[in-house]
């Protein structure tokens, strides 16, 4: 499996190259910030529009995930949809998808800041859920511990070998793992930025996503 290997609060985890995180004891496969139906928000509200296709990429790369992984439950960490009416406006066929990888497992959507309301399309709606030694929530909460979470979409930079790379990254410290986002058209928050450089501890190491995951010192400039 294509992965970081990791242990939070005791329990094993593997950040997964593609962003999602797997939880093996619990068979469990986590994904934050799906943020489905982008290209249709922003053409509704007369934004630059996108290629429509974001919504079929990002449930492509979860299938994949699910093949691989053979995860039998399914946590959705929040913003799962870009809002409300771009749930309801999803293609009949996306519908359809979501529905055949929901067959068989147990999955929970947790409700973000895009989609604060239930969505009618199966599984189970929480605002967060324990599942100790873990609690999965959308945006962390400063003082607890064994957290999951999501909605910074973090992003770094390494130099390696005289390139740079920027990708999407989990924050990861002995306290949470703030997730990146899965979606295809999410941007994201550098590393450096204030919102997370005061919630996660000094000692945080960064999971680069990608072909090769990589880890490394958070950077914090």
């Amino acid at each position: 499996m294509n992965g970081h290997a990791f242990s939070l609060a005791g329990a094993p985890l593997v950040a997964l190259g593609s962003g999602a995180l797997y939880w093996p004891e619990r068979n469990l496969l986590c994904v934050s910030d799906l943020h489905l139906g982008k290209a249709e928000r922003r053409a509704r509200l007369g934004e630059a529009p996108l290629p429509p296709y974001e919504t079929q990429d990002t449930l492509s790369r979860l299938e994949k995930d699910l093949k691989t992984t053979k995860a039998s439950n399914v946590i959705c960490l929040g913003d799962s949809f870009d809002d409300r009416a771009a749930a309801e406006a999803l293609p009949e066929a996306a519908k359809i998808w979501i529905t055949a990888l929901q067959a068989g497992r147990r999955w929970t959507w947790i409700e973000g800041n895009h989609d604060p309301g239930p969505v009618e399309m199966g599984g189970t709606h929480l605002s967060e859920l324990p599942l100790p030694p873990l609690t999965f929530r959308h945006i962390a909460r400063i003082g607890r511990s064994g957290e999951i979470s999501g909605h910074y979409h973090p992003k770094t930079t390494l130099h390696v070998r005289g390139r740079t790379i920027t990708r999407p990254a989990f924050l990861i410290d002995v306290d949470r793992v703030i997730m990146p986002a899965y979606g295809t058209y999410t941007g994201g928050l550098r590393s450096h930025a204030p919102e997370l450089q005061s919630i996660m501890r000094e000692e945080t190491v960064a999971v680069l996503t990608g072909p090769v995951p990589r880890a490394a010192p958070m950077p914090r400039q």
